[in-house]
């Protein structure tokens, strides 16, 4: 049982393939969880379990690996690298007081890195950087820390000097603080004799570090100008401070293959960074609507947030990180968002898949409840004494859409069912039945992201599903006026049928819905049977004479017609209306019209020319330019929905996955003749 003061939350940041899971897995060999090294190749680690994540060799959801290291817990949270599935990662920065963004010294400074960075930006998190992969062919360690220093300024704060061999390739590692050196011999951490010409590197690095404990207190900064040594406790303590202030980024290196630098860098973790209660900070919203700050606190009373959801072949799991208080299985506890009680079940600490049942979790601790099945991710969980909510997680607005739809007919329940389980881990994803379109439409953050989804409803469901496009809403509407006559006679032994009208159809413009008059004069349409008219059109305007689409901007005027006063009824009427629209659409000039989207795309400077050239190829109006506080640039435009399938991933392919956009629908506007015949041949052919 860990209080919060010995309890480190930490999230791995970083692009996709730069060693957050090889780093995790080195620090749990390290502390002895497992006794050998698994590989992402050869799908054996302990972050990487989802048969998904083996097939294809990449994290998808944030992964929870708890270590005992110095009689203090850390729970180290290793997030996917993939942009498709940053709504895990959105959920571990939640859960987490700190942040090591992982950069490899092959590949410097990489679009994931700086999106990383962003991420602990808006949330003022703590964070060290660790740079991985030292000692592999190809790597530049001093090309990486100097781009870092480059863009990040002075705060960037090496605590670590590395030593290398000829070929400089990363062999060992200095300790700046302690001016200790090591090496790893068969994953082993050795203490060597600190190499010659080094002493002067350290002394620096030492010095600029001083400098930096300095500016954190004023006794410090007085010690500092008269020259004075600083103690080691002195050092760690401003060294903490610069840290928790976001004064100060510490640098570590190492590698993931061969442990070099994680025992380091775990001390540097238990020394460095904030433990849960001077973490992450909280807005709560009270039960009368006010906000205040949520305080973590271990004396409080019990509360815990819901940062995640597993709900699997083997169950359910809530993830809760404690706030405050403790919390046993059976605890009553009050959830925020449907106001009911809910009675907790067993609690368990994670450990990648594998769950280990335990008595309670402390304030400041990660883990997780079973069998919850009301709760879902963003609940907060609270005793009835105070009941608060936490803000929700900001998950990523999905920006790429296709259809979904099983390979046999008359499985798309289990469809429907599957993707609601899957919705309740991942909700990043959201699902829709456009009954305009017949279609169900599935959206997420890219192609990747929802390839997964339909392997996992095969794997876990049993159902196949296919991905096809998602179709567009398309209207029609007329561009003239014309009057049409509509006659419906059918004469069968007994009485007969008679219904006869003649209707004026004009267009409108502001108008979407069908307006229906009448200027009948001298009874030749009896005023029971306006009712079945106006019926029979209200019908015939879901089906537009071009491709099928329903019309819009249409009056219709019935103006004369005769009936009989035995053979005449409401289905003769509302039949012989249908005739007239048939009659008089064709010669109406009848256009289709398309939906615009108001796009609006972020992309820093260097990429607005390939922009602008791409949306003049898809048809977009540009609107406007202007900077946003980052140094990018906006660019507005209007732009076809038909257009815009693909976006997602033709901006990510252009900007290197640096631009972002939002797009919304705002009206419907004429589509041009050239485009309008392959539009009513591909309906068309979709009837057959």
């Amino acid at each position: 049982m860990h209080t919060a003061n010995s309890i480190r939350n930490i999230c791995l940041l970083g692009h996709s393939g730069s060693g957050k899971s090889a780093l995790a897995e080195s620090l749990l060999y390290m502390t002895g969880v497992i006794d050998r090294i698994g590989k992402n190749a050869d799908g054996n680690t302990v972050c990487d379990f989802d048969p998904e994540e083996i097939r294809r060799n990449i994290s998808i959801s944030t992964s929870v690996v708890p270590l005992e290291y110095k009689n203090v817990k850390l729970n180290i949270l290793d997030t996917p690298g993939a942009f498709d599935f940053s709504g895990a990662t959105v959920e571990a920065l939640r859960a987490a007081d700190a942040a090591i963004l992982v950069i490899s010294a092959k590949d410097g400074i990489t679009v994931g890195f700086e999106k990383a960075w962003k991420y602990c930006q808006e949330r003022n998190m703590p964070r060290f950087i660790y740079i991985s992969k030292v000692d592999e062919d190809n790597s530049d360690y001093n090309a990486t820390f100097d781009a870092l220093r480059e863009k990040y300024g002075n705060k960037i704060a090496p605590v670590v000097v590395p030593i290398w061999d000829a070929g400089r390739k990363v062999t060992g590692i200095i300790d700046v603080l302690n001016k200790r050196a090591y090496e790893m011999q068969n994953l082993k951490r050795v203490e060597i004799a600190v190499p010659e010409g080094k002493e002067e590197v350290i002394a620096d690095f030492n010095y600029a570090l001083m400098e930096a404990v300095a500016e954190t207190d004023e006794e410090l900064m007085d010690k500092f100008f008269n020259e004075e040594p600083f103690t080691y406790a002195e050092m760690i303590k401003g060294l903490h401070q610069g840290v928790k202030d976001l004064s100060m980024f510490p640098v570590l290196c190492g590698s993931g293959v061969t442990c070099l630098g994680s025992l380091m860098l775990m001390d540097h973790i238990i020394d460095l960074l904030p433990n849960p209660i001077e973490g992450n900070y909280h807005k709560a919203t009270t039960a009368d609507g006010t906000t205040e700050e949520f305080v973590v606190s271990p004396g409080g009373v019990p509360s815990a947030f819901v940062w995640k959801t597993v709900s699997d072949q083997y169950g359910k799991y809530s993830f809760v990180k404690v706030l405050s208080g403790t919390i046993t299985s059976d605890t009553p506890l009050v959830n925020a968002r449907t106001g009911e009680t809910e009675k907790l079940g067993r609690l368990y600490s994670m450990c990648g898949k594998k769950a280990t049942e335990v008595k309670e979790l402390s304030c400041g601790d990660i883990g997780a409840i079973g069998k919850m099945d009301k709760v879902k991710t963003g609940d907060t969980l609270c005793d009835a004494r105070k009941v608060v909510s936490l803000k929700g997680l900001p998950y990523a607005p999905a920006c790429y859409s296709m259809a979904i739809s099983p390979k046999v007919k008359g499985q798309e329940d289990k469809v429907a069912a599957g993707l609601n389980r899957l919705n309740e881990e991942d909700p990043s994803f959201s699902v829709y039945n456009n009954a305009e379109t017949k279609q169900v439409v599935l959206s997420g953050l890219g192609d990747q992201h929802l390839d997964v989804l339909v392997a996992k409803l095969k794997s876990r469901f049993g159902v196949d599903a296919v991905l096809d496009t998602a179709k567009v809403a398309y209207r029609e509407k007329i561009k003239k006026t014309v009057q049409a006559h509509g006659r419906h006679k059918k004469q069968t032994g007994g009485s007969g049928q008679f219904g006869d009208v003649w209707v004026r159809f004009e267009p409108q413009e502001e108008q979407d819905e069908l307006i229906f008059a009448e200027e009948v004069f001298g009874g030749s349409v009896p005023k029971n049977f306006y009712p079945a008219v106006e019926k029979g059109i209200q019908e015939a305007v879901q089906k537009g004479p071009l491709a099928g689409y329903p019309m819009v901007g249409l009056k219709a005027v019935l103006y004369d017609g005769s009936y009989h006063p035995v053979d005449s009824n409401e289905m003769a009427f509302k039949l012989a209306a249908i005739l007239a629209f048939k009659e008089a659409m064709p010669n109406a000039g009848p256009t289709l019209l398309e939906p615009i989207g108001a796009l609006a795309v972020t992309v820093p400077e260097a990429y607005v020319g390939d922009v602008m050239g791409d949306l003049s190829k898809r048809r977009g109006r540009p609107m406007g330019m202007n900077p946003d506080a980052d140094g990018n640039t906006v660019i507005e435009a209007e732009v076809p929905m038909a257009e815009m399938g693909s976006y997602a991933i033709d901006l990510r392919a252009m900007t290197q996955a640096r631009g972002s956009f939002t797009l919304e629908f705002v009206r419907y506007e004429e589509v041009p003749k050239a485009n309008q015949q392959k539009i009513i041949d591909d309906a068309k052919k979709d009837e057959e």
